[in-house]
């Protein structure tokens, strides 16, 4: 069974990583989970940020994360948000979140957010996604490929191919993963 992850807000904002960290949960490498609350972090810096996008479009969008991986959404966790204590107290939701399902990894690029002392008696860890992928790549590179090809397809204006995916990756930050795929 794979194990449970939770993606905090920053890597479901890049359409490129999230479409790959969801495919990464369809294709059985991960469970993945997050929350209202973080769906909600997500589209607001989306419409603040872009507000050339259509706020039909995000809806949309938002809706069909939550039916493409099934069981994402992660409830009642709030209780356990006001004992924990992290650098930036307004990621302790993602934290409680995280407990709540026992995930073993956030795949975060906030890393000082969340300190290895601070999740370490949660049996979990922070990852940045490039380490996150490149983990994913070494448990099966078949299934990360697949899922990088799956996405080229899916562009229609322009097309794609998987050089172009890795290209947006790298921008945002998976350097290392760019690299390793390039190289195979």
């Amino acid at each position: 069974m794979a194990f449970t992850v939770v993606y905090d807000a920053c890597v479901l904002y890049p359409s490129t990583l999230r479409d790959l960290l969801i495919r990464l949960a369809q294709a059985g490498l991960v469970q993945a989970k997050w929350t209202h609350r973080i769906l909600d972090e997500v589209f607001a810096s989306l419409q603040a940020n872009r507000p050339d996008l259509d706020g039909k479009k995000l809806t949309r969008t938002r809706e069909l994360m939550i039916k493409a991986v099934r069981d994402c959404l992660i409830k009642d966790y709030e209780p356990l948000e006001s004992a924990l204590d992290l650098p930036d107290p307004d990621d302790r939701h993602v934290l409680a979140a995280a407990i709540k399902v026992h995930a073993q990894v956030i795949v975060t690029y906030n890393l000082r957010d969340f300190p290895g002392e601070a999740l370490k008696s949660w049996d979990a860890e922070a990852l940045h996604p490039d380490d996150f992928v490149m983990a994913q790549i070494d448990l099966d590179r078949q299934r990360v490929y697949a899922a990088l090809q799956q996405i080229a397809d899916s562009w229609r204006s322009p097309p794609g191919n998987v050089p172009d995916v890795l290209d947006r990756l790298e921008r945002d930050g998976l350097v290392q993963t760019a690299a390793e795929l390039r190289a195979s």
